[in-house]
């Protein structure tokens, strides 16, 4: 989970469909093997996902079967694991695979991939009036 608050969509993939979904460009750092939306990107999503996301949880054994039965069950648009079913599922997995090839397709950034800190521009602008 703290990965998720406070890294890069390098390892989120929260990170990265909020990104996305915000029309924000991933780029390819460093060895060219990993995408982030820069400092101020990850900043706004490190903004965002202090003010908005909200995180429960529940001990269990077995959590995977708890997880299998929730996607299934709920409408969690933004999971593409085991969620085939949900409407929006191509939509979203299609608009990652194009910011992906976009950022292949691009030139490598000096963009730092570390963990964002120190002060930073407002929050990203939302897309189609989503918050």
């Amino acid at each position: 989970m703290r990965y998720h608050y406070r890294a890069n969509a390098a390892g989120s993939t929260l990170r990265l469909t909020r990104g996305c979904l915000l029309g924000l460009e991933p780029r390819r750092v460093g060895s060219g093997e990993r995408m982030t939306f820069g400092k101020a990107g990850e900043a706004g999503l490190s903004r965002w996902m202090a003010g908005d996301a909200r995180v429960c949880w529940i001990e269990q054994s077995e959590p995977w079967t708890v997880e299998s039965q929730l996607i299934s069950r709920l409408d969690l648009p933004l999971n593409l694991d085991q969620n085939r079913h949900n409407a929006f599922h191509i939509r979203l997995k299609g608009l990652r695979a194009r910011a992906r090839k976009h950022a292949r397709d691009s030139p490598i950034s000096s963009w730092s991939v570390g963990r964002v800190g120190g002060p930073s521009p407002g929050r990203p602008k939302a897309a189609n009036g989503d918050r």
